[in-house]
């Protein structure tokens, strides 16, 4: 299969985690009713974008009310769910983690948050992941009927290393759910998604929680796909939304053979780091 129906769900994230499961739910199963082949949730779709709010809502992995209903809806209807990502606890440790599920409902990669956001702008926004979550080591590429698909989580998209090692293993497609803010959304979303997708010549999808004014934290939402060629082919704006688009595979190869940037990297003269 070349093309592929993804399912954007650019959901409402409350405080009250199961409100937030019935939202997701909703979304996933209006995707199934408008043949979604791949369903993908935002980062932190289950809980509020706040250090407290991840230590309150913080879950096992296997013991997981969130993640055995992703998992049940996966299989019921037979289709791969990108559970966005949860707060993860694991020993005395947190971490910012998407999982992946495949149609039978199984898990069959998991991506911990490698690089944190610990940001500081000037009398806009300050935050420090690190305060409380921990960082992932591991570079994440799934393999999927549709072909290898590489994930990171929201900042992880600002770092081109990481986007190259993950299409030099073979990824199409790179996922980031992510929840940039009203500071860096409106400067950086847009360029950083078109940017890794013409850098690599792959398809780049960014989904985001919908705008909560009356969260602590503003997301900016405008979940977007960009295409091999560097263009936007779908986003939505900063309210609820959910986007259904085709995508085709084949224009990978199309382009990278018009423009064969991979082809023509210098490696005799500069190293790429890999796994």
């Amino acid at each position: 299969m070349t093309k592929i129906r993804l399912a954007l769900c650019q959901m409402d994230v409350i405080d009250n985690k199961e409100k937030n499961l019935e939202n997701a739910s909703l979304m996933i199963n209006e995707s199934i009713s408008r043949n979604a082949d791949f369903i993908i949730l935002p980062e932190m779709f289950n809980c509020p974008y706040s250090n407290d709010k991840f230590i309150e809502y913080a879950e096992e992995e296997n013991d997981s009310p969130t993640l055995d209903k992703i998992s049940s809806l996966a299989e019921k209807n037979n289709i791969y769910i990108l559970a966005g990502s949860i707060p993860e606890k694991k020993g005395d440790k947190l971490y910012n983690t998407s999982y992946l599920f495949d149609k039978h409902g199984d898990i069959i990669a998991k991506h911990r948050k490698m690089h944190l956001f610990d940001i500081d702008v000037k009398g806009k926004i300050t935050f420090k992941e690190s305060d409380v979550l921990t960082a992932g080591d591991d570079f994440t590429i799934a393999d999927t009927e549709f072909g290898k698909i590489g994930i990171g989580i929201c900042y992880d998209v600002r770092f081109p290393e990481l986007a190259r090692i993950m299409v030099e293993s073979g990824a199409l497609i790179l996922i980031y759910p992510g929840a940039f803010n009203m500071t860096t959304g409106p400067a950086h979303w847009e360029l950083l998604f078109r940017s890794r997708a013409l850098d690599n010549q792959v398809y780049c999808v960014g989904v985001a929680p919908a705008l909560n004014k009356d969260a602590s934290y503003h997301s900016f939402g405008h979940s977007i796909i960009t295409n091999p060629w560097g263009e936007i082919i779908a986003e939505a704006d900063e309210k609820k939304n959910l986007i259904i688009s085709e995508i085709d595979l084949d224009e990978i190869k199309r382009i990278r053979e018009e423009l064969p940037l991979l082809k023509n990297k210098r490696e005799d003269l500069y190293e790429i780091k890999r796994k």
